[in-house]
């Protein structure tokens, strides 16, 4: 330990004796060096952003409700290319409690590329959702489940507190001021310096959002565990009305070739989206195109046809004081 702080010191040493030749032979290099270096050290100082907040539960080791805070951070590297793993990081969970109910609330941070260009594509913004919960699941050993709906608050707690949860900042500005008051050894600066992105965990992309034939030698999770396989089944959806035309419900009906038992299907309703998943064969997300009311909705499958036919009665009334969407899991009938 003590010949790599020597060795460290000599290059920090031959460092700035660099620079100070620099500063002489070309001013004007050297101030544009200056000034790049305290752009990126900035852009590494910035506080992470919400982007969107995820509902869903976590199953084991004990069943909670959890609320994932997905937020962007420009400390967070963006993969070297698009064969490559995704960096993200994962905060510490944390139990919260409002009135009479108890939640886990997790922070996890993407680089902002990332996100905002998963925004453009439902399908890509839905793998790095689940490549994130998978992520939880190792790190943290828990089972969540798998259905899950975006809330329509982007976060889940205050702002300071996920701030406080990625980045460690302390919250008792005091102990800080003292902090900074104090000389770094070199061993700290050493420890407290991100060199590479291996200090991030990272995940890969499925393969149909990837390019070219170069394969990712390491990889903590791999592609075949985010539903890559997964088909998009063939469906109808209707909007049924009255004979005075007031609409009613909406009716969807989905072929499910090769699905002959009822068991197989999973469904959950909001209400404004839906998630059909089938025996790790198929999977279809919707943004339905009027509110219903999950709590009416039914389910059939009809196993002739192997179809199954959801029947989702429409919000005749919206209420206000609700801060989310509920989200319903069903039992269908055969």
């Amino acid at each position: 330990m003590e010949s790599s702080s020597k060795g460290l010191l000599t290059q920090v040493t031959q460092f700035w004796n660099l620079l100070d030749d620099l500063s002489e032979s070309n001013p004007e290099s050297y101030e544009k060096f200056i000034q790049q270096q305290l752009k990126e050290g900035k852009q590494l100082c910035v506080a992470p952003e919400p982007q969107l907040c995820l509902q869903t539960k976590i199953l084991k080791p004990k069943e909670k409700l959890l609320f994932i805070n997905l937020c962007q951070w420009k400390r967070i590297p963006a993969p070297q290319s698009p064969t490559h793993p995704v960096p993200l990081s994962v905060g510490r969970p944390e139990d919260m409690s409002e009135t009479s109910d108890v939640y886990t609330v997790i922070d996890v941070a993407y680089n902002p590329d990332i996100l905002q260009a998963a925004e453009k594509d439902q399908v890509r913004k839905d793998q790095l959702i689940r490549m994130a919960m998978k992520c939880i699941e190792e790190k943290l050993q828990f089972t969540l489940s798998h259905f899950y709906h975006i809330t329509k608050f982007k976060i889940k707690g205050s702002i300071q507190r996920m701030k406080q949860n990625l980045m460690g900042i302390q919250t008792d500005p005091t102990d800080l001021k003292e902090k900074m008051r104090k000389e770094l050894t070199l061993e700290q600066i050493r420890n407290s310096t991100v060199s590479n992105m291996d200090d991030f965990p990272q995940l890969l992309l499925p393969k149909d959002h990837v390019s070219g034939k170069t394969g990712c030698l390491i990889e903590e999770i791999s592609s075949t565990e985010t539903q890559a396989e997964m088909k998009r089944p063939a469906y109808e959806l209707k909007i049924g009305a009255d004979h005075n035309e007031k609409l009613l419900k909406i009716e969807l009906k989905v072929e499910l070739p090769g699905i002959n038992s009822v068991s197989l299907c999973d469904l959950s309703v909001s209400e404004d989206d839906l998630l059909i998943e089938v025996s790790e064969k198929y999977r279809l997300y919707l943004n339905l195109p009027k509110p219903v009311n999950p709590e009416m909705t039914t389910a059939k499958f009809i196993k002739e046809k192997a179809t199954l036919i959801v029947t989702m009665p429409l919000m005749t009334c919206v209420n206000e004081n609700t801060g989310q969407n509920q989200k319903v899991e069903y039992a269908i009938k055969a």
